[in-house]
């Protein structure tokens, strides 16, 4: 029995499988399976209200999971699938609330990395995959991080190399009249803007205009999340070096200044943002396991180029320094 084969018997038996997807490396139990879906949150220390994205094979299923299906759905899907952008949609009656949150919409997306794609047609089913890790803390992008964080608590990971993108797909909701995008993520506001014809609102704006709880609740939408145990602050470059002391650690997309002292390390980051992207996660391990006793991160360009990075740096440095009970 290979891999896959294990897997899909593990995912029958309502157990629990990692696997790699082309964004960070996912939690995965039948979408079907209540009691297999609530091993997820026990493995993460994740509250139960929060939702799940359900991944599936091809974008043919989606009309098995979603209901009133807009146009532009399915104009997405065929643009974007496989790939890094989950579509929230009115749920089917037979989705469990468990994997919504108790909201009547649903994340769905189709994974773009061969190995996810062939458990997913194996097993013939929707597979919830939040990302697998404790519950605000870093996400993975090896299999190596999913051993790390987890151990012992999921029964098979499968191994699929480093993630090609390294952030977490763009969330769109199409569950109301005006999408919005509720996270940002490699797919854009205008690469959606070309496919459908209007451009899409950000979620801060949505709620300034609507108010709060207009839109779904989505993963990784808290405050406090992707973070570090080590304290992170988020400055702009001419604010990092009034603040040095020694034990800290600087990641900065520019060279050191001269005279820095021996007991900081400056590390450069990419000056691109997809490459920034993917390597962040595993750049934000290193350093929270360094002797480092603060992270001075600089600010990412408020450009939409940059805002999922924005958006998981500014999360993180919220999240930071906090005690890992899970």
């Amino acid at each position: 029995m290979n891999d896959i084969q294990r897997a899909v018997a593990l995912l029958r038996q309502g157990e629990l499988v990692a696997l790699p997807t082309e964004t960070v490396y996912g939690l995965g139990a039948d979408a079907l399976n209540p009691a297999a879906v609530a091993k997820i949150f026990a493995a993460k220390g994740r509250p139960s209200d929060h939702p799940l994205i359900v991944h599936l094979s091809d974008a043919e299923r989606l009309l098995d999971w979603a209901r009133d299906v807009p146009r532009e759905a399915i104009a997405l899907a065929r643009a974007f699938w496989p790939g890094p952008l989950t579509l929230i949609l009115r749920k089917e009656e037979g989705v469990p609330d468990l994997v919504t949150g108790g909201q009547d919409t649903v994340g769905l997306r189709v994974p773009n990395h061969p190995v996810a794609l062939e458990l997913l047609r194996a097993f013939g089913g929707g597979v919830a995959a939040p990302s697998a890790n404790r519950f605000g803390r870093i996400s993975p992008t090896t299999a190596e991080h999913v051993r790390q964080e987890l151990g012992d608590r999921v029964p098979l990971i499968l191994e699929g190399g480093a993630c090609q993108v390294g952030l977490e797909s763009t969330i769109l909701d199409l569950s109301r009249d005006v999408p919005v995008i509720l996270r940002p993520g490699a797919i854009g506001v205008d690469e959606i803007a070309r496919v459908i014809g209007r451009r899409p609102r950000l979620r801060d704006e949505m709620e300034q205009a609507v108010g709060r709880g207009a839109v779904p609740r989505v993963s990784g939408s808290l405050a406090a999340h992707y973070a570090p145990r080590t304290p992170l602050e988020l400055l702009p470059l001419d604010g990092i070096v009034p603040r040095l002391r020694d034990g800290d650690v600087v990641l900065a997309r520019s060279a050191a200044p001269a005279g820095l002292g021996a007991g900081v390390l400056w590390v450069v980051a990419q000056t691109d943002p997809a490459a920034y992207g993917h390597d962040l996660y595993a750049r934000l391990r290193e350093l929270d396991e360094s002797p480092s006793r603060r992270i001075l991160v600089e600010e990412p360009p408020v450009t939409p180029e940059w805002a999922a990075v924005a958006d998981r740096l500014g999360r993180a440095a919220v999240g930071s320094g906090e005690d890992d009970e899970t």
